[in-house]
């Protein structure tokens, strides 16, 4: 086990590669991996990019900058209207647009981080969402088939991580950062604050190290 996990955050973002699904933490700008995000745009040439969050960032913050440069090819998302850019994107080609209700999007994420096969819920069933997926009736209630989401690389935001890269998330901060965490092929953590080993209490850690392969400290 190496002692400490941590690598610049230009270092880290050189995983990610051309064609990679790639989760991103944050709800809004809130929980983001900004540091890490702002890495991407600035220092990797990576495109072709499927990304997996909550929403495409703000015109030109979090999400929005890489939008921008044209190297988003789909977005899987709960929603887009926080970025109206992304949202013409959507309307204009540029991208192709995948909406999960938020429910459904974050369980997804926690069945690709479980090695969960797929689940069923009544969400979307008999409409536009459900097209082309199997249905079961269940209790004499229509359900829908949902697959899980895994991604090639995490991004995630952490309020505070220890050297190995056990993470603990600040209040509404958490949101899908630690389910993230865990359904990706190479996951990155961004922290908030670097402390030493045994820093933590054993109980406050959401995410365990085991989860987290490369750590960033936020400047």
């Amino acid at each position: 086990m190496r002692a400490s996990k941590l690598i610049t955050a230009e270092d880290a973002v050189a995983r990610v590669k051309t064609g990679d699904t790639v989760m991103v933490g944050g709800f809004g700008l809130v929980g983001a991996p900004l540091d890490l995000i702002d890495a991407l745009v600035d220092h990797s040439d990576a495109t072709d990019l499927t990304v997996v969050s909550n929403n495409i960032g703000e015109p030109g913050r979090g999400l929005g900058r890489l939008l921008r440069q044209g190297r988003i090819r789909r977005g899987i998302s709960s929603y887009f209207t926080s970025n109206p850019e992304a949202v013409a994107a959507v309307n204009a080609g540029e991208i192709e647009a995948t909406l999960v209700p938020q429910g459904t999007f974050a369980e997804a994420i926690r069945a690709g981080g479980a090695g969960i096969g797929g689940f069923f819920t009544a969400v979307g069933a008999g409409t536009l969402l459900a097209e082309g997926k199997e249905e079961r009736m269940i209790d004499g209630v229509r359900h829908v088939l949902e697959e899980p989401i895994r991604a090639d690389v995490s991004l995630v935001y952490a309020a505070r991580a220890d050297m190995l890269g056990n993470l603990w998330y600040r209040r509404t901060a958490r949101n899908f950062n630690p389910l993230m965490a865990t359904a990706a092929t190479v996951t990155i953590a961004e922290a908030g604050e670097v402390v030493t080993v045994g820093t933590l209490e054993p109980e406050s850690v959401v995410t365990p190290h085991l989860y987290v392969d490369h750590l960033v400290a936020s400047t």
